[in-house]
């Protein structure tokens, strides 16, 4: 242990003529401790929040989706477009899928929702969601010729309209087709075979599956459909593989990846972060502003030792080093304090759902708590910065103390 360090612990340990500055300095260490704890706990939830949307996102979507760059009539090659797909580097599945607006209606109630046609065995490929149902299988989507056709709809919505296992539904289409008379609402009637609870509200609220041909009779269109959906073995290789895609589908189409589709929700998570980190830094450097009255004040009352310690032959550089690691010791506490409070906070908060939300209005029923190491490490090099810096003013203050016009008295 270096001179300064030894002098600067025994500092700190030591019983104070005023009692005033040792209440400072513990305000001081649970100040830092709890500006860290917070700034972990506060990154951890960000970090949770986009994580469990990924995580949503992606169970339910692709990683590439190609679409018409102007809606029009569909993609009517898509056949010939899903195989030329296939043969792209790092494309695991391919898998085509039409998209609308309908409304469900039971004897109970009626709610709009999405209706997603699917070709089942490529849609498991795809995506996660329909992988593991709650109820019902999705084998069973796919009805013998003339049966009823079957329809897959989330947890919520089948608790909304009433529907169970084997429940007949209506989907009405109220566009509908065109005749003489002009528009006429399309109405089908479809059997509940599955119900899926993939903990997200959006979904689970507002989603049904059906088949492609059974979609496309209810949306009263041909055989043509709106997206192709691509799955990669590597996500971080979407943006690359999309280009590709533009490229062989031509220019009426566009390929946007996960994060394109959802760039607005990710840079506002992003842009809370930074905000968030502001404020609660903010709040760090009040209480860093503590260990400055500490130091401030136990310059004044070492006067007298940093007199001695002068005359006995210690430099300017050595006292003001003393005064610095007094500092450093107190943010290094308060630092490592926080950073363990912090990070057991989130996980107890996460591993019991301690803080529970209504998916109504967030999409999701608990807060996620995610702390990532690097978080971690940067609020700590940012709590030490702030330490150091304080330290800079009292420490120059005591090596500018004379020795003579201190002793003179003595």
């Amino acid at each position: 242990m270096s001179f300064e360090l030894f002098v600067a612990s025994r500092y700190l340990r030591a019983k104070r003529k005023t009692r005033f500055i040792s209440i400072v300095t513990v305000i001081s260490v649970i100040g830092v401790a709890t500006g860290v704890a917070a700034l972990v706990i506060a990154m951890a939830i960000n970090n949770g929040v986009q994580q469990d949307l990924q995580r949503h996102l992606l169970a339910a979507t692709a990683h590439v989706n190609l679409m018409e760059k102007e809606p029009g009539f569909g993609i009517e090659n898509w056949r010939s477009l899903v195989n030329e797909f296939k043969q792209v580097d790092h494309v695991d599945a391919v898998a085509p899928a039409l998209y609308g607006e309908v409304m469900i209606t039971t004897p109970i109630r009626s709610r709009g929702c999405i209706i997603k046609g699917i070709d089942p065995a490529s849609e498991i490929e795809v995506a996660e969601l329909l992988r593991h149902l709650e109820e019902g299988s999705l084998n069973d989507l796919v009805q013998p010729q003339g049966a009823m056709p079957g329809i897959i709809i989330g947890r919520r919505l089948a608790d909304y309209v009433g529907a169970r296992l084997q429940t007949e539904v209506s989907l009405i289409n109220p566009q509908g087709e065109s005749t003489p008379f002009g528009n006429m609402p399309v109405r089908k009637r479809f059997r509940v075979v599955g119900i899926f609870n993939s903990g997200f509200f959006e979904y689970d609220n507002s989603w049904v599956y059906t088949t492609l041909e059974s979609a496309q009779q209810t949306l009263a269109i041909e055989d043509v459909i709106n997206a192709i959906e691509v799955r990669l073995d590597d996500i971080d290789q979407a943006p690359a593989v999309a280009e590709v895609l533009r490229e062989e589908a031509g220019p009426k189409y566009d390929a946007l990846t996960w994060f394109e589709r959802n760039r607005t929700v990710f840079n506002a998570l992003q842009m809370e972060k930074l905000v968030t980190a502001i404020a609660i830094g903010l709040i760090m450097l009040v209480a860093a502003l503590n260990i400055l009255t500490s130091l401030v004040m136990m310059v004044m009352e070492k006067n007298k030792d940093i007199a001695i310690l002068k005359s006995m032959g210690a430099g300017r550089a050595q006292i003001r080093r003393i005064f610095m690691w007094q500092g450093l010791v107190i943010g290094v506490t308060g630092t490592l304090a926080g950073l363990v409070l912090g990070h057991f906070l989130a996980w107890v908060c996460d591993k019991y759902h301690l803080l529970p939300l209504e998916p109504e209005v967030y999409g999701l029923e608990y807060v996620p708590f995610a702390p990532h190491l690097w978080d971690g490490v940067v609020v700590a090099l940012a709590a030490l910065a702030i330490s150091y810096l304080i330290t800079i003013y009292p420490s120059s203050s005591a090596a500018r103390v004379a020795p003579v016009e201190v002793l003179r008295y003595e």
